[in-house]
């Protein structure tokens, strides 16, 4: 990329200057529950509260370049899991009072892990955990909200999007997948229904070869299904009003 000068005349200094953080809503789903990862802080503001993975945006990286390495850092995480993660921009968090120490931007992102490791705490963070979405109690600064916002982005995402099989093992079996839809939108969904239409959505999965695979149930061993090819779900697959689990 080219380097471009400032114009003759212009100051740089002429506008407060500001911080740019980069946040993670990191989730996944263990023991049928959904889980967010969080860390405790080490340090003030906010010493001894759990809040989201992230941190200060350095000068010459970007803010997804950040996340990864906030992530890594705090949460010990390894290179391979980060790097693999897929992340996806939530929104960028701008109220002027949001930080107590400056005037701070937050561009948070949103991930999904299968099958987590188990993290440990370094960095900033005196600890790391996998906790069970919202268990925690109030997070610091405004990492409610941003927790709020990516799990209401991913319960949508679940309806128009392939997103559910991000939360699945490679090889899933239909009752996990349906689980995930279950877990993340907190709602009981009817087995039959849910089957057919997942089936009849073009690309969405499909069947691998060879034996049924048994899933602790006392019903008969299930078929074993692949992610398909497609990203987009047509139709889309709704979720039902005025059923909770």
């Amino acid at each position: 990329m080219t380097a471009h000068r400032a114009p003759e005349g212009y100051d740089p200094y002429a506008f407060e200057p500001f911080a740019v953080t980069a946040d993670l809503a990191v989730l996944t789903i263990r023991e049928e529950r959904l889980h967010v990862l969080l860390v405790e802080r080490a340090q003030e503001p906010y010493a001894g509260s759990w809040a989201l993975p992230g941190g200060f945006v350095l000068p010459r990286e970007s803010a997804e370049t950040a996340a990864r390495r906030e992530l890594a850092e705090e949460t010990g995480l390894s290179g391979a899991t980060v790097a693999g993660l897929h992340l996806e921009q939530l929104r960028t968090y701008t109220e002027p009072d949001r930080d107590p120490r400056m005037r701070v931007v937050s561009v948070a992102f949103t991930a999904l892990v299968p099958d987590p490791p188990e993290p440990r705490g370094g960095g900033d963070a005196a600890q790391a955990r996998w906790i069970p979405y919202g268990t925690h109690g109030p997070l610091a600064f405004d990492h409610d909200r941003i927790l709020a916002d990516a799990h209401e982005r991913v319960g949508a995402k679940l309806e128009y999007t392939c997103l559910a099989t991000a939360f699945c093992p490679p090889e899933f079996t239909l009752g996990e997948l349906r689980q995930v839809y279950e877990t993340v939108w907190g709602v009981e969904l009817d087995r039959p229904n849910f089957r057919r239409k997942v089936l009849a959505t073009p690309g969405f999965v499909r069947a691998v070869e060879g034996p049924p695979r048994l899933t602790g149930g006392r019903g008969k061993p299930a078929a074993l299904y692949r992610a398909g090819g497609a990203t987009a779900l047509h139709p889309p697959l709704l979720r039902p009003e005025g059923r909770s689990s």
